[in-house]
């Protein structure tokens, strides 16, 4: 496991000054660090529905997260695709049928569906980018993998049709994946 380390530290001293002055601390060292294995793969998730009808209220909680997440895994992975430790960093469910307060209006837009931020560990991030993006669940109470308790209704006051994750990002970094790619940058 030492081999795998994600920080390389490593310390040179700085070439001695050519004057009498005394050099401060901050000269006398450099120091670098370099990360090379990140140990973790982040993702951004969307849970997109998919029925003949809009969902009012289609709000997900960390337990209906999970249970959406862990089917995905196992349909794809079997045994193994359960075994593989993911994370939940935060859930950004949309706002209520409510308008939004005058201050939130003119910051980002909400979210029209769910977004779950997840890490898994770096070595099993391209088997569950495979596995999330192959899905498609069900929201009926019938099925065994998934419920549809905190899913919501649709308008009509069935449950029922189906979801899947839409991966959104994924990253080796955290700070890579919440700033997004930067296209609004140089933007006027």
């Amino acid at each position: 496991m030492a081999s795998q380390e994600d920080v390389d530290m490593t310390t040179e001293i700085a070439p001695q000054p050519t004057t009498t002055t005394k050099p401060t601390p901050q000269q006398q060292q450099q120091r670098r660090i370099t990360s090379r294995n990140p140990q973790w793969t982040y993702f951004k998730l969307q849970l997109i529905p998919h029925s003949h009808h809009p969902i009012k209220n289609f709000v997900v909680d960390a337990l209906t997260a999970r249970t959406y997440l862990t089917s995905a895994l196992s349909q794809f992975l079997g045994l193994m695709g359960t075994s593989i430790g993911i994370d939940i960093l935060k859930i950004d469910n949309p706002p209520s049928s409510s308008p939004p307060p005058p201050e939130q209006q003119r910051t980002k837009p909400s979210p029209e569906y769910p977004n779950v931020w997840i890490r898994v560990p770096r070595d099993d991030g391209a088997a569950v980018l495979a596995a999330l993006s192959s899905w498609v669940g069900s929201l009926s109470s019938s099925s065994s993998t998934t419920t549809s308790a905190s899913a919501g209704d649709s308008e009509d006051g069935e449950g029922g049709g189906g979801i899947a994750w839409r991966v959104c990002a994924k990253g080796n970094y955290l700070s890579a994946i919440v700033h997004g790619s930067g296209e609004g940058v140089f933007s006027p």
